[in-house]
């Protein structure tokens, strides 16, 4: 099913080259995994104004496979914010076929991560208010 891609900014864009590939030719999961990580932890890290660490995979569904050259966009936004711990929801897209192109959702995560500081220990995030 086609959808469109949210009226937002998104924070990673990327093209899988044939190296991130299994041997049936889709994408790796364990490579967009690497991706939602790297989407979700900008986010996290920008409200936590330095370092964060992931700390758990909460949710991680792969609808839709990623094929060699479809643009993957990665969209990510904060759900939750503890007193050390930021929740991210990321969601990933694929537009496929440039001749006629197609929109599909192929990922949705939700990851935690917290906040560090220089000695690498859990710090307090910044109060969103």
């Amino acid at each position: 099913m086609t959808v469109t891609l949210p009226n937002k900014e998104p924070v990673l864009r990327v093209v899988p080259m044939p190296h991130d590939t299994n041997q049936h030719g889709d994408i790796f999961g364990g490579w967009i995994m690497s991706q939602v990580d790297i989407a979700g932890g900008v986010v996290a890290a920008r409200h936590a104004r330095g370092r964060v660490a992931t700390v758990a995979v909460n949710s991680f569904t792969f609808k839709q496979p990623v094929m060699v050259g479809d643009l993957v966009t990665f969209f990510a936004e904060i759900t939750r914010i503890g007193r050390t711990s930021i929740t991210v929801d990321v969601e990933v897209y694929a537009q496929r076929n440039p001749q006629d192109q197609v929109t599909v959702k192929v990922t949705e995560a939700s990851l935690t991560f917290v906040a560090v500081g220089h000695d690498r220990r859990p710090r307090e995030v910044a109060s969103p208010y």
